[in-house]
């Protein structure tokens, strides 16, 4: 009977114990699909919220611009006539100056970042600044990543070389030849096209300065910046080989980031305004002594 009793009493004691274990097992799993619960519901919900923002971060760069009071533009600063320093220093140039006509249409002031150009664009990536102008071409490869705005300025790529070369005459005669160009431009890539050694530079005067001491055989650039150059050096035993006419005018716009509708609409208003006054047009005769709108 004794033994029998031990037996009964140890039986329970076991039962006991795996029910303890399986209630203390359930309240766990529970405990734990309990807090996965939670966290789940914390991302879900922090995920909406950045949903939810990011049209309204986009569509507020317009209010930004106006709450900080600058407007942040790229730009090269050795580029003349577009972006350059002038005999005092003083950051001046055609884009410079179209760029301060913009910021005080939109109700700010201009605060220009300068950068080598084959860096500039990536400075808009990481909010350096709030657009680029820089006679940035338009091209659909920029377009997929970048918005701009309309048009501004229109120009050609022209083949230069020295006065004395009489071994071109047409891109395709740069083939095995060294061409001075910042290799991400069209530029760059339009003398590459035509099998040119293309020799990397940092800008426009840097090209004419390896053209002029006979360091490279060309370089393709912008005409109207090869234009100005003539104007304050005439004498320079420079020419122009050959104009593209591959294609269409090489149209130029203010880079700004995707998805800004609302900036975007008001450097084209601010645009269209300096036109429809007359600021335009002085900035365009004092570089240029004509309209290059067109």
């Amino acid at each position: 009977m004794h033994s029998e009793c031990v037996c009964l009493a140890v039986t329970f004691a076991a039962s006991r114990i795996r029910r303890l274990t399986f209630d203390a097992a359930n309240e766990t799993l529970t405990e734990n699909i309990s807090i996965m619960k939670v966290i789940r519901s914390a991302l879900l919900a922090a995920l909406l919220s950045v949903v939810a923002a990011a049209p309204a971060l986009a569509a507020d760069e317009l209010a930004q611009v106006k709450s900080s009071g600058v407007f942040r533009v790229g730009t090269e600063g050795t580029y003349a006539p577009f972006t350059y320093h002038d005999e005092a220093g003083k950051l001046t140039g055609f884009d410079v100056d179209i760029a301060t006509a913009i910021a005080h249409r939109l109700g700010v002031k201009p605060q220009f970042v300068e950068g080598k150009w084959d860096g500039l664009i990536a400075g808009l990536d990481v909010n350096r600044y709030d657009a680029v102008i820089n006679e940035v071409s338009i091209t659909d490869a920029r377009k997929v990543k970048y918005d701009f705005s309309t048009p501004y300025i229109s120009t050609h790529a022209v083949l230069i070389v020295r006065s004395d070369n009489t071994n071109i005459h047409s891109f395709d005669d740069l083939k095995g030849k060294k061409s001075a160009n910042t290799l991400t431009s069209n530029f760059g890539k339009l003398a590459a096209s035509h099998g040119a050694d293309v020799v990397p530079v940092q800008g426009f005067n840097e090209s004419i300065d390896l053209l002029t001491s006979g360091r490279v055989d060309a370089t393709v650039n912008d005409s109207l910046s090869f234009l100005d150059f003539q104007k304050h050096k005439p004498d320079a035993k420079l020419k122009i080989a050959a104009i593209d006419t591959s294609s269409d005018d090489d149209q130029s716009g203010v880079l700004l980031r995707k998805g800004n509708p609302e900036l975007v609409k008001a450097v084209n208003k601010a645009l269209a305004d300096i036109k429809a006054d007359g600021t335009y047009a002085k900035i365009s005769q004092k570089y240029f002594g004509k309209d290059v709108s067109q």
